[in-house]
């Protein structure tokens, strides 16, 4: 196909969206590990952004960061993930957006967005790696399965 041809067939279609760029996942991604509790009334304030839903604390399950959860326009969603830390490892799901980009207000409970390389773990998922939830936050590592 000549040049001429093929930017007849360009013009007229839609922009491509924006992709927001970030590094690839691995066996190795870098990631802090918070606590959030993902039951009615917990700390992520609505249902999970994937399924709707609330989940029990006893759930090994977990909210990406925006631009992990949608990494090259695709969503993790409901898709489970490998979690390294203090020697151990866990499996869990993941059910919802730690939002990098909103916050401050209802819809996100009043909580500032989350950085952008956050893993926010249910209790069972701190539980699995052995880790005291009083800390806060720690280093970890995952990888999608």
């Amino acid at each position: 196909m000549q040049q001429g041809a093929r930017l007849r067939l360009l013009r007229g279609r839609p922009p491509l969206p924006a992709v927001q760029v970030l590094a690839p996942v691995s066996a190795e991604t870098p990631a802090i590990l918070t606590l959030n509790s993902f039951t009615a009334g917990g700390d992520g304030g609505g249902k999970s952004f994937c399924d709707n839903r609330f989940h029990k604390d006893s759930e090994v399950v977990v909210a990406l960061s925006t631009g992990w959860l949608r990494l090259d326009g695709t969503r993790r969603c409901n898709k489970m993930i490998r979690i390294n830390g203090n020697g151990r490892f866990a499996l869990a799901k993941v059910v919802d957006e730690c939002d990098s980009v909103n916050g401050c207000d209802a819809e996100h409970n009043f909580e500032p967005p989350c950085p952008n390389n956050v893993v926010d773990g249910s209790p069972a998922v701190w539980k699995a790696l052995g880790l005291n939830e009083d800390i806060g936050e720690f280093k970890v590592t995952w990888s999608d399965l």
